[in-house]
């Protein structure tokens, strides 16, 4: 099936683009010796996952759905080729329902607070994995997005400086302590290596002290490191810094940098209208297929378009639902639109799929895949009893 002939709305993730990002990750991580993980969050294609597996060293989790799904599609097919991959796990906060599969999924568990290490630590110790905990630096590094920010006054992400030596007024900080096995922080989010190089400093001022003790530190995610102007040598700088001053291995868990710029969002033109501007309908939605468009909020790139009033023509893109905000952005063309037309969204396999949903029944986009010749097949397509099993 070629590019124009699939259905829309409809995902498109193209395999020649995901390699390219997946060999610049495998870079950094031969040249650092980091490890770099795949933060399913971000991107859960899983008929990928044998072709990421290729190039990281595992996935990580933010619950109990996510580790089994990186354990069933990723290591498990892994480790009947022969190759050992590994699967993290950070939650706020575990269920005491969840945490005996979670040991059987994880070998990474990361603990939110101090309390979580006393009440499930000793069980992970028991079953062999590794643990650690998830520290807050208190360094904010963000511009305007105060709810992508860990950092954030109130935040309940990691453990501060005044937390974490808190424990050790109980009698029990060295215990626990000893249990652990490093130190977890994520603080970045699509930000360049100088806001690690400047987080990696305050976790060296607050927690350095405690750095000899373990035996990793994980950089969490958030690294654009597949972005064309980002800082690589100075991300290897950090990575060495950890290496040669404590002896640590190093891990990093990019979402966004697996699959960055490497998915396409196809839509079709439904209706246009005219109310003081003009206005196009798409058979997408942008609180239901492309959620981050509100919530972050950003201006999606679109192909063969311009900023409003760059080109002749201007118009206002809208999904078909009843939320009066559910606009996509402003955007100009060489042409009118017409009824019928196809858009092309680009950008799209990152916190897309993961995060959409069936808000006024939408149904929810297609799933392709473009092969390396071109070809496009469909993975997966939706229908009435995707929506209808998500009620009751």
């Amino acid at each position: 099936m070629q590019f124009t002939e699939l259905p829309t709305p409809c995902y498109v993730v193209d395999k020649t683009l995901m390699e390219k990002n997946l060999k610049t990750l495998k870079g950094v991580a031969d040249l650092t010796g980091a490890r770099i993980l795949l933060a399913q969050k971000a991107f859960s294609m899983y008929v990928l996952y044998p072709l990421i597996g290729r190039f990281l060293g595992g996935a990580t989790a933010s619950g109990l759905y996510e580790a089994r799904l990186c354990a069933e599609e990723m290591v498990q097919p892994a480790a009947a080729a022969g190759i050992k991959l590994e699967n993290h796990i950070f939650s706020p906060a575990y269920q005491e329902t969840d945490f005996a599969k979670i040991l059987q999924y994880c070998d990474h568990i990361v603990f939110n607070s101090w309390k979580q290490v006393e009440k499930f630590g000793p069980r992970a110790k028991a079953a062999g994995k590794s643990i650690g905990l998830r520290i807050n630096p208190e360094c904010s590094t963000q511009e305007g997005h105060a709810i992508y920010d860990p950092c954030a006054p109130g935040s309940r992400l990691g453990v501060t400086k005044d937390n974490f030596s808190r424990i050790f007024e109980t009698g029990s900080g060295g215990r626990l302590l000893s249990m652990l096995d490093g130190l977890h922080f994520h603080t970045l989010c699509e930000q360049d290596s100088d806001d690690l190089e400047r987080t990696l400093s305050a976790v060296e001022e607050k927690f350095g002290q405690y750095l000899p003790h373990m035996k990793w530190i994980n950089f969490g995610g958030g690294h654009h490191i597949t972005r064309a102007d980002y800082c690589l040598p100075r991300l290897e700088r950090c990575v060495r810094r950890m290496q040669q001053h404590y002896g640590l291995t190093v891990y990093l868990e990019p979402g966004e940098a697996v699959a960055l710029n490497a998915g396409f969002l196809i839509t079709t033109v439904l209706e246009t209208l005219h109310n003081g501007i003009d206005i196009a309908v798409l058979d997408t939605s942008a609180a239901c297929h492309m959620p981050d468009v509100l919530e972050m909020p950003y201006r999606p790139p679109l192909q063969n378009s311009g900023q409003p009033g760059e080109k002749a023509y201007t118009y206002r893109l809208g999904g078909p639902t009843c939320l009066a905000g559910d606009v996509i952005g402003d955007y100009s063309f060489d042409q009118p639109l017409s009824e019928g037309d196809r858009l092309v969204f680009e950008d799209m396999a990152i916190y897309s799929m993961v995060k959409n949903n069936t808000f006024n029944g939408m149904p929810l986009p297609a799933i392709a895949l473009r092969e390396k010749d071109g070809e496009c097949r469909i993975i997966k397509q939706f229908g009435y009893a995707d929506f209808r099993e998500r009620l009751s």
